[in-house]
């Protein structure tokens, strides 16, 4: 059974507490103690008051379920500590030269670093095209404005640009862009509306390299408590812990 260190007791803490199947939630931190022993009287998990005693908790691994903020802070010390690390926060690897420190703590420590597909579908089969190379990748997201913290009253373009630039202004919105370049090994154009007429999170992407050209479309139905997170971004970590522990494990 895989003992798992929650890292972030919120919405997506409370999703894995209730489906937990194949693991269990051993210990948990919170920048709010209340939460992480709220969770833990769920889980029957320990709840600590100090990351220090956190992270020298007995786990196999640590999910992050926190924020950007939480994987630049916590990171290395979580890879440090011997631990595999579970990143949902995905927008902090946006910093190249953060990513390539976390890269280089998980390669000293003899760790790995694991990035759930999230809100997108098609990542194994991007990742498959990126060895021919691919050219272009284009991601149109729409949004409620409420998951943005804006009030508009019509559809409105919020910012066009690069991944990167994106994920500095609206980090808690954009993770899809970022995982996308992951597995592309290309630099992506995001297009960011928000729409008071929708009431899901719907991403557009087109991608053309020497595989041909692909378009995908997915609106995902945003978690009950938290409209900026997709419900199936939530369950993606679900999937994740799961196959980990699988002897038969279906795509690349």
């Amino acid at each position: 059974m895989i003992r798992v260190g929650l890292l972030g007791c919120g919405n997506i803490g409370h999703l894995l507490a209730a489906h937990a199947d194949g693991f269990v939630i051993a210990a948990l931190y919170d920048l709010v103690p209340e939460r992480a022993h709220e969770l833990a009287q769920r889980s029957e998990g320990i709840a600590y008051d100090s990351f220090e005693a956190f992270v020298a908790a007995d786990v196999d691994l640590v999910v992050e379920a926190a924020s950007v903020k939480a994987v630049r802070a916590h990171g290395e010390a979580v890879l440090g500590a011997g631990r595999d690390f579970v990143v949902m926060s995905v927008g902090a690897l946006a910093d190249r030269d953060f990513r390539a420190r976390l890269r280089e703590a998980a390669i000293a420590a003899g760790r790995r670093i694991y990035i759930p597909s999230g809100a997108v579908m098609g990542l194994d089969n991007l990742k498959v095209g990126r060895i021919g190379g691919i050219d272009t990748v284009v991601l149109k997201t729409t949004k409620s404005p409420a998951s943005l913290g804006l009030q508009v009253t019509e559809r409105t373009l919020v910012f066009r640009g690069s991944a990167g630039d994106c994920v500095q202004l609206y980090p808690k919105n954009v993770n899809v862009s970022v995982a996308l370049e992951l597995a592309t090994g290309s630099e992506v154009q995001v297009e960011l509306w928000a729409d008071p007429a929708v009431d899901r999170n719907i991403h557009e992407i087109r991608a053309e390299g020497a595989f041909g050209d692909a378009c995908l479309r997915i609106e995902n139905v945003p978690s009950p408590d938290n409209p900026a997170t997709s419900y199936l971004a939530a369950l993606s970590i679900l999937v994740l812990l799961r196959d980990l522990g699988e002897p038969i494990v279906v795509g690349t």
